[in-house]
């Protein structure tokens, strides 16, 4: 990955990639041999959800970096609590490491690998006056742990001699105690100016399966025991974190230190954070467990398996998030330009198809009844290998009903009474007469075509305003399509309540539609441009064969900021 200058097209504005502190620092690193010239980083997730965007950077942050260096990284699943993890999250986190074009080759571990180890070293601690075992509850000790302006309160269990803290540890490892009983507790300093060096819980008591190692352990570590140690067991030169933990850079370093063990690096760089988009794992689970969504992968939702299905690249969103670069400080980014990354994309390679999503029959009255015509029509004007298609082209035909107004003010240049459009690829056809049912609403159009106007004819090349796309009713597929939106409707949603944040309008599903014949046998996650329409894909869930169903990956241009501003 090299820093570079692109150049967008539209409204969107040329992006610098930022200066990549993390890529210096490690730079600077190799210049001192500090770690051997050797660069080892991991990707650390819990499995207690599915990998959401803000993932995303993470994972092209520690495997980016590592394949630049011509190091290594480690995908480590950080599964420390038995109550909240499960198979499911572990199978999908390798498939979005891997879809997202990363390879941890043999190097997939697991905190749980390290149990034994871990609990070893807390001995160690306890051993070397380090460490205590406290009967506090999490109640009193939170109570006791004091302010940022005012010290925390010893333990009155603080100087329990180091015999009665092993056999106490040993107790709680054999199941002695029940939940919540006992805890191990590091000795540091119930004074210190960082809340987390005041004696921070290291072990708890869980008495849960766990995935992998059963009902072998009811003492667990905590994240901040069991993330160091597993950086050194794994020999890790740096451990790359988001900002929450920059705090807790002390605790790791003071855990390495007191047990005298090979010691990474720990930097932090900046989470991402979107607008109109929530993500916080626990309020993401509370999306699916209220059925909001229709799962994880619904294509409404931020995480990786979501963008997949609802039809984005996993080029699109390596290159948002060179784009984002990596800063030191949180700062918020528009949702725009992650849809502007895939819209860039798919404008160069997907192929152009016509579809109508809300039909409104034409019949052409001067046009033979039992003609077909195939016209020539190109699959991708971006790409001067994409070749061209036949279309049928009848005396019957679907435009959309937005295309057509009875009372068009003027300037309406799409179909109304008297007035004249070109159809693409085609002829350019004039409205004679509507055909009303008895509501009063216009249900068919007939219309006269130009037969000059073909393309390549005399008449094709007089100017009308107005091009609009169309199928051939006696041809036509008839698919579902569904049109997503933004999820919520409020650019800060963490601030407010689901479900008031939640944008009502996020899904639209039509089940009529009009698609061009070779759709019908489109494959899933194939990706195309609907002209005038939007980019879509083939839903991977619930399409079937001959049967396709289209989601909407994002429209063809950002118009959800104008509509925002007029609100």
């Amino acid at each position: 990955m090299t820093e570079n200058k692109k150049s967008e097209k539209g409204s969107a504005e040329a992006v610098t990639a930022p200066s990549h502190f993390i890529r210096k620092i490690i730079a600077e690193d190799n210049r001192t041999g500090k770690f051997g010239n050797k660069v080892h980083t991991r990707f650390p997730p819990e499995p207690n959800g599915f990998l959401h965007i803000g993932h995303a950077k993470s994972i092209c942050l520690n495997f980016g970096i590592a394949q630049e260096f011509g190091g290594v990284c480690n995908l480590r699943f950080d599964d420390t609590n038995p109550a909240k993890e499960e198979q499911q999250y572990i199978d999908a986190i390798r498939e979005d490491v891997r879809w997202l074009g990363f390879d941890w080759q043999d190097r997939e571990f697991f905190s749980s690998d390290y149990f034994e180890k871990l609990y070893d070293w807390a001995v160690q601690l306890i051993k070397d006056g380090k460490a205590y075992v406290d009967d506090q509850s999490a109640d009193e000790i939170r109570e006791n742990r004091g302010t940022l302006g005012e010290p925390g309160k010893n333990s009155p269990h603080r100087n329990r001699s180091v015999a009665e803290n092993l056999g106490l540890f040993a107790r709680m490892k054999q199941g002695e105690f029940a939940d919540g009983a006992r805890v191990l507790r590091a000795k540091i300093d119930m004074a210190a100016g960082n809340l987390n060096l005041r004696d921070p819980v290291l072990y708890r008591i869980l008495k849960a399966a766990h995935p992998r190692t059963g009902d072998t352990w009811c003492i667990y570590p905590m994240y901040d025991w069991a993330h160091g140690q597993s950086d050194a067991i794994e020999g890790i030169t740096h451990s790359l974190c988001t900002l929450e933990f920059e705090d807790h850079r002390p605790l790791y370093d003071w855990c390495l230190d007191a047990l005298g063990v090979y010691h990474p690096q720990q930097s932090e760089f900046a989470r991402l954070n979107l607008t109109y988009t929530i993500l916080s794992k626990r309020k993401l689970l509370q999306l699916v467990n209220e059925k909001r969504v229709s799962g994880w992968n619904d294509p409404r939702m931020p995480t990786i398996s979501g963008y997949r299905r609802r039809g984005y690249t996993a080029q699109s969103i390596r290159e948002f998030c060179e784009r984002i670069g990596v800063a030191k400080a949180n700062s918020t980014v528009d949702l725009s330009l992650l849809e502007f990354c895939i819209r860039e994309e798919l404008n160069r390679t997907a192929p152009r198809v016509m579809a109508v999503l809300k039909p409104l029959k034409v019949v052409l009255t001067n046009y033979p009844e039992n003609q077909v015509e195939e016209l020539k029509a190109e699959n991708n004007p971006e790409d001067p290998d994409a070749g061209h298609r036949k279309l049928p082209f009848s005396r019957e035909l679907y435009i959309e009903q937005d295309d057509f107004r009875e009372d068009a003010p003027k300037k309406f240049f799409r179909l109304a009474p008297g007035k004249e459009v070109r159809l693409k690829h085609a002829y350019i056809i004039k409205c004679e007469e509507m055909v009303k049912n008895d509501q009063g609403e216009v249900v068919a159009l007939h219309c006269t075509y130009d037969d000059q106007s073909k393309s390549g004819q005399a008449n094709a090349g007089r100017k009308i305003k107005g091009t609009l796309h169309w199928v051939s009713a006696a041809h036509a597929v008839t698919a579902e399509v569904r049109l997503y939106d933004h999820l919520f409707s409020e650019m800060e949603p963490d601030k407010i309540e689901i479900p008031a944040s939640l944008n009502p309008d996020s899904l639209t599903v039509l089940t009529d539609c009009k698609l061009e014949p070779g759709l019908k046998n489109a494959k899933a996650s194939e990706r195309f441009q609907f002209l005038r329409l939007g980019y879509f894909n083939v839903d991977a869930k619930d399409s079937r064969p001959g049967a396709p169903v289209f989601n909407r990956t994002t429209t063809l241009r950002d118009t959800w900021a104008k509509i925002q501003k007029k609100g």
